[in-house]
């Protein structure tokens, strides 16, 4: 598997509305997050801007307006965001992350089911 551009939480919550809204305009994307952040349609900007050089997403100029559409699959770069979460702080380890989780009460009753309906699928 190719290795993905890291992305920070700001811009993770850009490519959120990007993978959903897909090809969308720099003003639906500011439209969308001013609802749900304290950002400024500027840090929204600059953030779509580092997006591009990363090479996570790519734009086209429609007339007067840019659409950005993602170079990154969402299951891919999630998937490799968990496998670098469960590497670092487990060794790699699934039943030693699902464990801690367990010992510490982190997972809910539906979550633990869940899991189990997950399991018994495999």
């Amino acid at each position: 598997m190719k290795s993905l551009p890291q992305i920070s939480e700001a811009e993770f919550e850009v490519m959120k509305i990007i993978w959903k809204y897909a090809p969308i305009s720099t003003n639906e994307i500011t439209d969308r997050l001013v609802k749900t952040t304290a950002w400024s349609p500027k840090t929204i900007q600059t953030l779509i801007k580092r997006l591009v050089t990363k090479g996570v997403l790519s734009y086209e100029k429609q007339s007067r307006v840019f659409v950005y559409t993602p170079l990154v699959d969402k299951t891919e770069y999630i998937g490799q965001e968990s496998n670098t979460f469960l590497n670092r702080f487990y060794n790699g380890n699934l039943s030693s992350m699902l464990s801690a989780y367990l010992d510490n009460d982190r997972l809910s009753e539906a979550e633990i089911d869940e899991l189990r309906s997950l399991l018994s699928k495999k």
